[in-house]
Order: C-alpha cells, then sequence, then structure tokens
C-alpha cells in the first residue's frame, strides 16, 4: 500500500480581519484614555473635594450600560475604603429615592447628559441638598448644568463602527471612577491592613494578612537566657516543637538562636556542658509583626522554618512555615 499523508492545514485567513478589528477597538479606547487624561483640569479636584467631605454614602446611579459601569465603580470605591453603593434610577422613581438621604453625594453617569430616568433623582439632590457630580459627556447638557460639578468626558469616538454602541465612552466613565476612587483612598490614607479588613476572603485576603495575625505568642514562643545549659535548651526546644529556640541576653533581646542544624554541628560527648551562648547562631534572620505574612514566607524559601518576630530587638512571636500554610498564603 502507498504511504498517504495527511492533508496540509492552512491557517485560518479569517482570524487577521479579526485581530485587526480587535485592535482598531483597542487603539479607539486608548486615544479615548489619553484624551481624558489630557482634560482633566480643577473640576477633578472639586469632585474629590465633595466626595471627601461627605459624611454619608456615595451614591451612584446612571442608565443602560452607565448602571453597569455605575455598579463597578460603587463595588470600587467601597473596597477602598468609601461606603458606596448603586441605586438604578428607574427604581429610585419608585421608592428607592428613600436610599439617599442628607450627607451622602450623588454621583450620575449620562454620556449625552439628557437620560430622562435620570429627572426623578436629579432633582431630588437639587431639592435636598444633595451634593451632584455628574460624568457626562455635553459640557451643555441638562445634567452637567444642574451638577455642582460636572466631569465632561473629551470628545472621542465609540469604537461601535456604527458609532451606536457605548464602547469608548463608557470604557472613559469607568475609569474616572476609578480614578476618582483612588484619588479618595489616597486622601484618606487607606492603608494595605484597612484593605485586608475590607476583603478577608479570597486570595487577596490571604495576601494581606500580618504576621502578627497568625504568629504564635506568649507561652507558645521558645525562649531561654544565652547562659542556660544546652539540657535545659534540648528540654525547650523538644517542649515547643518547633525545631528552636531564641537565645536572650539580660535584657530580653534576641541575641541567637539553636536550630536543630546547630545541634548536629555541635554533636558529640562536650554538648550538654556547653551553655546556649556557646551553641546559638548570632544575628539570626527575624520579621515584623506588622509585615505582611508573604513578606516572611519569602524570608522562610529554602532551609528556614520558623522566624522570630521581633519588636525593638525583643521577640514577642514565632512564625512557622506551616502556619503560612495553613492560612492559604503560597
Amino acid at each position: 500500500m502507498a504511504n498517504q499523508t495527511a492533508p496540509r492545514r492552512e491557517p485560518k485567513q479569517s482570524a487577521q480581519p479579526e485581530l485587526l478589528a480587535a485592535r482598531r477597538v483597542l487603539q479607539y479606547e486608548i486615544d479615548g484614555l489619553s484624551a481624558l487624561s489630557g482634560s482633566l483640569d480643577q473640576r477633578f479636584s472639586a469632585a474629590l473635594d465633595i466626595l471627601a467631605a461627605a459624611t454619608g454614602r456615595v451614591i451612584i446611579t446612571g442608565m443602560g450600560k452607565n448602571s453597569h459601569i455605575g455598579a463597578k465603580i460603587a463595588a470600587t470605591m467601597a473596597s477602598t475604603g468609601t461606603a458606596a453603593f448603586f441605586v438604578h434610577p428607574a427604581e429610585a422613581s419608585h421608592g428607592d429615592l428613600g436610599m439617599v438621604a442628607r450627607g451622602d453625594v450623588l454621583l450620575a453617569l449620562s454620556n449625552s447628559g439628557e437620560t430622562s430616568e435620570l429627572a426623578d433623582i436629579v432633582a431630588y439632590s437639587r431639592r435636598f441638598s444633595v451634593p451632584l457630580i455628574a460624568i457626562t459627556g455635553r459640557e451643555n447638557s441638562t445634567l452637567a448644568r444642574n451638577a455642582d460639578v460636572a466631569l465632561i468626558l473629551p470628545s472621542a469616538a465609540e469604537a461601535c463602527p456604527m458609532g451606536l454602541a457605548p464602547t469608548t465612552s463608557t470604557t472613559m466613565t469607568l475609569a474616572l471612577g476609578d480614578a476618582l476612587s483612588i484619588g479618595l483612598l489616597e486622601r484618606k490614607g487607606f492603608s494595605a491592613h484597612d484593605f485586608s479588613l475590607l476583603h478577608p476572603g479570597g486570595r487577596l485576603g490571604r495576601m494581606l494578612i500580618k504576621v502578627a495575625d497568625i504568629m504564635h505568642k506568649a507561652d507558645e514562643v521558645p525562649l531561654i537566657g544565652e547562659d542556660a545549659r544546652m539540657p535545659d535548651v534540648l528540654v525547650l526546644m523538644t517542649a515547643k516543637s518547633f525545631g528552636v529556640a531564641g537565645i536572650l541576653d539580660s535584657q530580653a533581646r534576641l541575641v541567637g538562636i539553636i536550630t536543630d542544624g546547630d545541634l548536629r554541628r555541635h554533636m558529640g560527648p562536650e554538648l550538654l556542658k556547653l551553655s546556649a551562648r556557646e551553641v546559638m547562631t548570632s544575628q539570626p534572620r527575624t520579621i515584623r509583626p506588622d509585615a505582611l505574612a508573604a513578606e516572611a514566607l519569602g524570608l522562610m524559601a529554602g532551609k528556614i522554618t520558623s522566624l522570630f518576630v521581633v519588636q525593638d530587638q525583643r521577640p514577642i512571636g514565632i512564625l512557622h512555615i506551616h502556619d503560612c500554610l495553613r492560612a492559604g498564603i503560597a
């Protein structure tokens, strides 16, 4: 039988126009974001002033595609220390206006600035002196004219080839919401610790766990004086089960450690006659209690399985590599 070879498969040529279209869409949006960055002025700072001064919540509203953008902006603000939530303008007209109270700030999204469904919630904000910030594409629109501060999106072509589907405009709105969120975060001095309190679940929460949150404390920490005899050190190491002992000077400062490796290096008939000072390894690697547990795990990579947690040269805890793994830090 003659040898037969499988027919050669030619690459699909149709993929190339699709890639070109995708790159065209992204370029439109990149251009829009670049224009937005260049257009920012004192109105952005004025909007931050209003948001930072709020004693209540930030209420975000928008219709159509902007309802999804608004919900995301609210979620970003909430996760970065600014109490915020989204109210749908149609629902607001049917009872949800009760969610808006004095002390709140209203952030309204509308590219045209003429979205009819926003009329009731905008009028409510004016009646009850709720500060109104607008993000819109038209400076002379009804929404912009009624806002305390109007952030105007620069003119930019939509990526949709028909210029109908909101694409570039919604990307700019979302990015401007992110800019407001991070601006507020920086003004408030929102820290990684604050972030971890709002993200206790998931990978973000795990990666922001601090050493102090999972370290062993008090009587669990294997500590002994530098003049202690090695039989006492061995008893301590066995009882505490960390495979290490922290060695203290007369001022209760950590001056060394004794590990299983140190014991092997000094193994011999004279070991039990030695003091802790004679066996210990000086200047051990340590970690701060306010350091992230992920940093501690990085320091332990290799042969180290335990780190003493030190504050002002004095040990206040001990962290084992298994503590990091149990906390889901890897």
